[in-house]
């Protein structure tokens, strides 16, 4: 998998800024109001707790944090396209990598 997006993603610029670009919605649409909700599902289950569990907010736990998690990996995928296009373009060699 990683041969693979190096080979498809990070081998064109284009692909690369626009994987990019996708990557950093990706993080700002996932990290919205994140930790305000996890903020206020702990609470949630703090006070009500059994009650809170039936109904479901020990599902939307797991979901917020899987949601935490997709972020992660939306801005490692950020990163990793902007560590390649910087380098690319400060790198004076002809080769470019």
């Amino acid at each position: 998998m990683r041969r693979s997006f190096r080979r498809i993603v990070l081998g064109r610029r284009w692909v690369t800024f626009l994987v990019m670009g996708l990557a950093f919605f990706g993080f700002g649409l996932g990290t919205l109001n994140l930790f305000m909700l996890l903020k206020a599902n702990a609470e949630l289950l703090a006070v009500h707790g059994w009650q809170a569990v039936r109904d479901g907010g020990l599902q939307q736990l797991v979901e917020l944090v899987v949601t935490g998690y997709a972020s992660m990996a939306c801005y490692l995928i950020f990163k990793s396209c902007e560590y390649s296009l910087v380098r690319h373009f400060a790198d004076p060699s002809p080769s470019g990598r």
